[in-house]
């Protein structure tokens, strides 16, 4: 199974966005899953920042960061990776906002039914995780 189907397996299974993108990237153990458990439905369901995109960033973090007390060139070159993240999510999905790629309120009864009706988590949650994974996977090239 490659990275981007543990991701979506994840998410099938009960994980939340931003966990799944985590786990799929820094292994399936319980300091990621609980690293991105505040994060889904775009920071604890505000519908704020994507939880696939907060999952991502958390990763660059581990992947770019520097173990201690970072300098600038490391700052820099750990937000350069974020900031090219972002460029290419908002760009394939018009945002990195859950409540503009939902388009409906994850707190409201009402809400979650046309999600679930609308099919949103596989059409847009899916494709935000599934498009996480790859832009990761297109930025460690770099």
């Amino acid at each position: 199974m490659n990275t981007k189907e543990k991701a979506i397996s994840h998410f099938r299974n009960g994980y939340s966005c931003s966990q799944s993108v985590l786990m799929a990237c820094a292994g399936e153990n319980a300091d990621a899953s609980r690293t991105a458990a505040a994060f889904g439905g775009g920071m604890g369901r505000m519908q704020k920042t994507c939880g696939a995109v907060t999952g991502a960033y958390i990763w660059l973090g581990l992947a770019y960061g520097k173990e201690g007390l970072p300098g600038e060139e490391d700052k820099v070159r750990v937000y350069d990776k974020v900031r090219e993240f972002n460029r290419i999510f908002v760009a394939r999905n018009g945002s990195d906002l859950c409540s503009e790629l939902l388009g409906e309120n994850l707190n409201s009864f009402e809400g979650r039914r046309n999600i679930d009706h609308k099919g949103l988590t596989e059409k847009v949650c899916e494709k935000c995780i599934s498009d996480a994974i790859e832009i990761i996977e297109l930025l460690s090239q770099k």
